[in-house]
This record gives C-alpha cells, structure tokens and sequence, in this order.
C-alpha cells in the first residue's frame, strides 16, 4: 500500500511516463538505454526533488524495513538517470542481501562490501559506467547498503539528489528499527510486568498456603497432644474439610468414623481386591482418587497400617483439602505406629507366656504372669490350634488368628508353632464362628482346627495342647477336613492319637492290614485306602464309589480282592470292627512313622 502510495506520487511530480529500469543483475533497462527509437525525456530538477520529496513522506510513513529498502530501489530514478541493482541490510553483524533483490546476489558484490567495512565506495558492475555502494547509515550505526549504478557520469545536482535520498532511506531505516526496537521494549516491559504480577500472586498465595499449613499442622499436633486417638483425629480432619472421614485397618475393617452417611453395617471388605487396592494407592505419591473416596496409606516406615480416607462423592476436594489430608495422616502415623509397638510387644510378652505355659511352668509364676499381661488363669480354658492351607504360621497369620478370635468374642493368649498357630482361650470357644472369621480374613476356607478338652489349672496346659493337636488331626484325615473338631467329641478317636505307644498300635495294624500294606507295595494298588473309604461311607457302595471316582464294580472287585487277602469277612461283626480300627490307627496315626 505505501509503496503504490509512493509511485503515485512520483507519477505526479515527474514528466517522466516510464518507469526507469533497473540494472544489468537481471533489471529491465532504464529509460536513458531504451534504444534509438525511444526518446529520451529527462525531468527538470525541480520535478526531481518534488519526487524526492514525496518518496521521502512514503519511506517514513512506513515501519518495515523490508518496505523502505523496496520504496528506495523502486524509486531511486527520481534522484536521476540512476538504477538500484541491489540492497543489503544489516543482520545481527552480518550484511545480508535483501529478498527485493529479486535474483541471486553476485558474490563479486558480497567481497567488495566486506572491503568496503562500511564506507561508502565504487562498485564495477558490467555494462554501467558508474556504480557506487552507499552506506544507509544512522545515528549509531550502518543499517545496509544500496548498489546504484548509471549509464554515465551523475551530475553533481544528481549527486546530491541522490545522497538525499540515500540520507532519507538511512533516516527511515532508523526510525523503523527505533520504533521495532521500541515495540520490543515495550513487549518486554509488558511480559516483565505480567511475570511480576505473577510472582506477586503466587507469593501471595503461597504466603497463604504457609499460613494454611501452620494453621493446619498446629491444630493436628494440638489433637495429637490431647490424646484422643484415631476417634480425635477423624473427627479433626472432618472439621477443617467438612467430609465425611473415616480409618480402616490393614484388612478394609473400620476402625473410626466422623461424618454423615456411614454405612450400616459397614460392608465386609474382599481380601483380593483390597490387597490390590493397597498396591495402587502404594504405587502413587500422595492422596489417590478411588471411586468416591480419597485415600492415603497410613504407613509408618513403610509398613502398611492403615488407611486414612475422606468421602468425597461431589468431587469437592481442593489443595487444601488435600493438605489437611496429608497432615492428618502424618498424624495418624504416629499414633498407628505407636499402638503397632505396643501391639508387638504384648504380643511378644503373651507369646513367651503362652510357650512356657505349652511347654510346663510353676502355677505360682504362671499366674503372676498372666495377671501382668492382664490375662485370669485362674478361669476354664481350652487349648485351640489353628493351621490353614498354604499359609504359613508367621506372625502375620498370628494376627489374623488374634483379630478373629477378637472379633468371635474369644479373649485368649497365643502363640505359633512352624505349622500352626495356638491360643489358649479362657471360655469353651464357638469354634465354628472362629472358623468362619478366620476365613473371612483369609478369603480361603481351607483351613482345619482343633480344639482340647477343658483345661483347670496351668498344669494341664501341655497335655491339653496334645489333645488339640490329636483333635485337628483327626479332621485332617477324615472326609471332611476342613472345619473345627473339639477332642471330647472325637470318642474312638481320642485314644489313637500322638501320645500313645506306637508299638502297640503297629502291630495291632499289622495284625490286620499287613497283607493289604504289602500288596499295595508290591502292585501298587490302594486297597487299605478302598477298605477305609468303604468304613467311612458306612458300607455304602454308591458313596464309596463316589468318594475314590471309580465304578461300583470296580469297588466290589477291590472289596472282594480284600477278602481274599486278608482271609477276613467283612459281613462278620467281629472283623468288620477290627479292620475299622485298623484301617482308622493306619490313616490317623501310622501314616506319616513307617
């Protein structure tokens, strides 16, 4: 728009109709080298600096440097019979040809303008007999350079035309990097300003954030201070976040509650998903968005205690929120960890009891013991043994026996053994309830307990625990394995267990089933396993046959196998009850001694 602005405007001040040309580096010829049919017209100098004139208003009217270098080379006739046949600007040091050029710089003029190190100088261009490089200077520095080239020799009134013109173009380059550099600085002004507004805000806020948290730290540790457990610090957290919150323990029990909308009854966690619940909660840092509720892990050296959770259905949780969480669950740390060591070591205190109690200790110190760690033994007790499939009897399986027992309404003391975990129960205990708690902690049923005779004195306690033994044996080799088994209802049972003359029983065995024994060895058959089923089945072939997955005529092949054997008649009371002890001494407790 200003360059067409401009040639209007040299339109209307020169005579001239044809626009003069530019040079031999790919221009048009001028108006002076058209030919011999052309005529040669040459304004009067006073057209000339009106034209001068008009040019200089377009170049300054205009901020881009690109546009005054284009607005010089396209007019730079009105300064004479001259061509402009290319223009550089000044890049970061470097003068670098300008995109009005049009063609491919000549290297020749790239060399003579390093020589020239911004002096103005002659330039040989072919085909003109003038040529000067002149330097667009400003105040404080050389902005470029245009190549003008004539036919012949300027005049000195062109001369000076054309420095005034050259001077114009330096000017507006002057201004234009003036105003750019101004509208840097302004920009740079602004951002500087809106980085300062900013950091103000963010001190500000961050001020308030510091307050928040001593605010918040101070009113925790003041809980802390006061006493009032996990109860206090729920109802703490409820207070400064208005939403419902609450404790669970390691297993998804709840422990403490504080808030609207609580569940009743609390619904009883799944053992699997809660482990898996634990494991993402544990993979992130911070507070973790499950469902409705955000959650932290109460985790003390890195053991899992607990968990610390708000209810937060509407999504209404903030930083601040989340601040008072994290300070509430540094808090409840401290007090789990704390209820953790001592659970530990009143649990290592009933264990050194309760394995001197196994194991045969004085009544006098038994008793002083006992009253110590707040347990009567001066009440009825019964020994209970509890041993579960591919869990091992460590102390975390210990705690599960314990929470149970707690849960049933069992106060007991307890130890554990490689294989099986012991309490010695100060009331006759609901067994079954037991079994289920503990396979509800476990989220398995595969597990088998026994439990004594009534115990009166601590000096019973070592026969006693045997009788529990027996008993969880005797429901390890029955049909039915899994379950609880009390010793005073085992009848036949209680005299074939540990603790009685094996040599006896042997050979009461071999009496009777050391035929079958041999047999099996020799063919590798399983007739004392058939003979037992078929007695523990009552005689029933269907259930037999059932119970081992074979046919019903295979079982009276194996049966009438057996009777020839054996030379026993199973039909005969006498040996039909001989071979049932038998064959119970065999699986009970034979099996597992040659």
């Amino acid at each position: 728009m200003v360059g067409s602005r401009a040639r209007n405007l040299y339109r209307g001040c020169s005579d001239l109709e044809s626009t003069p040309s530019r040079g031999s580096f790919g221009r048009p010829p001028s108006a002076s080298m058209a030919g011999p049919s052309a005529p040669t017209l040459t304004p009067t100098a006073s057209d000339d600096a009106q034209a001068v004139i008009a040019l200089s208003s377009a170049l300054f009217d205009t901020p881009d440097v690109e546009e005054i270098l284009r607005l010089a080379m396209d007019h730079i006739a009105a300064a004479g019979p001259y061509s402009a046949e290319a223009a550089y600007l000044k890049v970061n040091g470097r003068l670098v040809p300008s995109p009005a050029n049009e063609q491919i710089h000549a290297v020749a003029l790239d060399r003579k303008l390093e020589e020239l190190a911004g002096r103005d100088g002659p330039v040989n261009v072919p085909g003109r007999r003038w040529g000067r490089a002149l330097g667009l200077r400003g105040l404080e520095r050389l902005h470029g350079y245009l190549i003008v080239t004539s036919p012949s020799q300027p005049t000195d009134a062109e001369r000076s035309l054309l420095a005034t013109l050259v001077r114009h173009a330096a000017v507006a380059l002057s201004i234009a990097s003036a105003q750019r550099r101004q509208l840097a600085d302004a920009m740079e002004l602004h951002q500087l300003r809106e980085t300062r507004t900013a950091l103000q805000r963010q001190l500000i806020s961050t001020v308030a954030e510091l307050g928040y948290q001593r605010a918040v730290q101070a009113f925790m540790a003041d809980v802390a201070a006061a006493g009032g457990g996990e109860k206090a610090i729920t109802r703490a957290l409820h207070t400064l976040t208005g939403l419902p919150t609450l404790i669970e323990d390691r297993f998804g029990r709840l422990r403490s509650w504080t808030g609207p909308s609580r569940p009743d009854p609390y619904p009883e966690p799944d053992p699997v998903r809660h482990e898996e619940m634990l494991h993402a909660v544990a993979r992130e840092v911070g507070p973790v968005r499950i469902k409705d509720r955000l959650i932290t892990l109460v985790r003390p050296h890195g053991e899992v205690l607990g968990v610390l959770a708000l209810v937060d259905a509407q999504d209404e949780a903030d930083e601040y929120t989340v601040l008072a969480l994290e300070h509430a669950t540094t808090s409840l740390s401290l007090e789990m960890a704390h209820l953790h060591h001592l659970a530990e070591v009143e649990l290592r205190l009933h264990r050194e009891l309760v394995d001197d109690l196994l194991a045969g200790t004085d009544e006098a110190s038994a008793y002083a013991r006992s009253e110590a760690v707040g347990h009567d033994l001066h009440r009825t007790h019964y020994i209970v043994v509890v041993q579960w499939l591919n869990r091992a009897a460590d102390d975390s399986f210990t705690q599960t026996v314990g929470r149970a027992a707690t849960a049933v309404g069992i106060r007991s003391l307890l130890t554990r053994r490689p294989d099986h975990v012991v309490l010695i129960a100060d009331n006759r205990p609901n067994s079954l309830a037991l079994y289920e708690a503990i396979a509800r902690e476990t989220g398995t049923r595969s597990g088998t307990i026994g439990v004594s005779a009534p115990c009166d004195c601590p000096d019973d306690i070592p026969h006693r625990y045997q009788e529990a033994r027996r008993a969880l044996q005797v429901r390890l080799h029955s049909r039915e394995r899994y379950g609880a088994t009390f010793f005073d209802e085992l009848g036949l049972y209680r005299i074939l267990g540990p603790g009685n003359d094996y040599r006896e029983l042997e050979t009461f065995v071999n009496e009777w089933l050391q035929q079958l024994i041999d047999y099996d060895s020799r063919h590798q058959t399983a007739m004392v396993e058939t003979l037992s089923r078929y007695f523990d089945c009552g005689g029933n072939y269907d259930e037999t046959a059932d119970s081992l997955a074979i046919h019903r005529s295979t079982l009276r092949y194996r049966l009438q196998r057996i009777r020839d054997i054996t030379g026993s008649d199973l039909a005969n009371v006498e040996d039909r009850l001989n071979l049932q002890v038998a064959t119970r001494v065999w699986k009970i407790v034979l099996r597992g001694h040659g």
